[in-house]
């Protein structure tokens, strides 16, 4: 009909119906008509399966008409140091950021805001880091920004910045924090045994012998708080510290007493070493010698002195066993002089020893003519 206006609002939806520009009414689902020849009146539609309500006019409708307002809407506010997690229909769907606003119609979706304090306590607590820290895809979109996520490994400790200052040092696992208001960042410190290689030193030595020397030594973080604090790099600090424990250490000793015992050298740089570095929170477990490079010069002098002790020692191997030899010959010498009957038995082994080098004897006088004449050991006289 002529200058009539009819509207129709459908199940899941509702109607903003403005008078004059001004909010007249919330149409639930119908039909409404109106005689508006001047065209007075507006109709806007909103669908209630998407819960957020926005508007331009937001601030003005929202005192336009409180009770109309509390029956259809509800409206969510979070204070500077609030933060909001938004349920719908009983799952976690968002955050809302401190200091926001947000208007839901009161409809087929459920809208539950759990409002959490970050004013002094900025982690989120186990439950809720386990549902935000590996969000969905959708509910990452709604995250970006707002949380800190830190996963501590085992053997490792965490150490929680806020606004550059050392908070406080976090267990292994999941671990997340807001960041509004503040920032945040977190570092892990591996608390394991590690390795740390002091390689191609040059250094003299007392009697000014030039080695290359290479080190290795195993240590680990014991006071990870004091060693942020003191260190700016922990890796350089203790390499520094083994140079400078090598250097001291050769420079002091000459090449013959470091090639002599490698042990006491390990120990004298790990002493030097572990007073230094023990006030800052590190723990040298152990030092060890490598390699000890001589000069080429150097080492053709040292095979030398080597060769030449090596032929000292097996002339005085040689000389003791020949004089071990007549020695014992000598012994031998007396008992058969003493003795008649062990000198006969000396004489058939002698003939012994013949017959078996022989392949014919012949012999005259009997055994007797053998033993006399073939074998003879003469006494001296006394």
């Amino acid at each position: 009909m002529l200058g009539y206006k009819r509207i129709v609002i459908a199940q899941n939806e509702r109607g903003l119906h403005l008078y004059d520009r001004r909010l007249a009414a919330i149409l639930e689902p119908g039909i409404y008509r109106w005689l508006d020849p001047l065209n007075r009146h507006e109709v806007q539609r909103y669908d209630l399966t998407v819960a957020e309500f926005d508007h331009p006019w937001l601030d003005v409708l929202l005192k336009a008409d409180a009770g109309l307002i509390e029956r259809h809407f509800q409206v969510i506010e979070t204070g500077d140091r609030q933060v909001g997690l938004i349920h719908k229909n009983g799952r976690l769907d968002g955050v809302l950021p401190p200091a926001t606003r947000r208007v839901y119609w009161r409809g087929p979706v459920e809208v539950r805001v759990e409002l959490i304090d970050i004013a002094t306590d900025y982690a989120l607590s186990r439950a809720h880091a386990a549902l935000l820290a590996r969000p969905s895809a959708v509910l990452a979109k709604s995250l970006s920004g707002y949380i800190q996520v830190a996963e501590i490994e085992d053997n490792h400790v965490g150490l929680l910045l806020v606004d550059g200052e050392l908070a406080r040092t976090l267990p292994p696992g999941l671990h997340a924090f807001w960041r509004f208001n503040r920032a945040v960042k977190v570092e892990s410190v591996d608390l394991r045994l590690q390795t740390l290689e002091v390689s191609g030193q040059e250094i003299l030595t007392k009697d000014k012998v030039s080695l290359r020397v290479n080190l290795s030594a195993v240590y680990r973080i014991a006071d990870p708080v004091k060693a942020r604090a003191e260190l700016g790099n922990v890796g350089d600090y203790l390499y520094r510290t083994l140079q400078f424990g090598l250097r001291q250490t050769i420079g002091t000793r000459t090449l013959d007493v470091l090639l002599g015992d490698k042990d006491e050298l390990d120990r004298a740089v790990w002493d030097y070493a572990v007073e230094k570095v023990r006030p800052h929170g590190l723990e040298l477990e152990t030092v060890g010698l490598k390699d000890v490079i001589l000069p080429g010069e150097m080492k053709d002098i040292l095979n030398q002195v080597v060769q030449a002790e090596k032929v000292a020692q097996a002339n005085v191997i040689r000389r003791r066993e020949e004089t071990a030899a007549t020695r014992s010959l000598l012994n031998t010498a007396k008992l058969m002089e003493e003795n008649p009957l062990l000198l006969r038995l000396k004489e058939l082994e002698a003939l012994e020893k013949v017959v078996d080098k022989v392949e014919r004897l012949t012999v005259f006088g009997g055994l007797d003519g053998v033993l006399r004449d073939t074998v003879r050991i003469e006494l001296p006289a006394h």
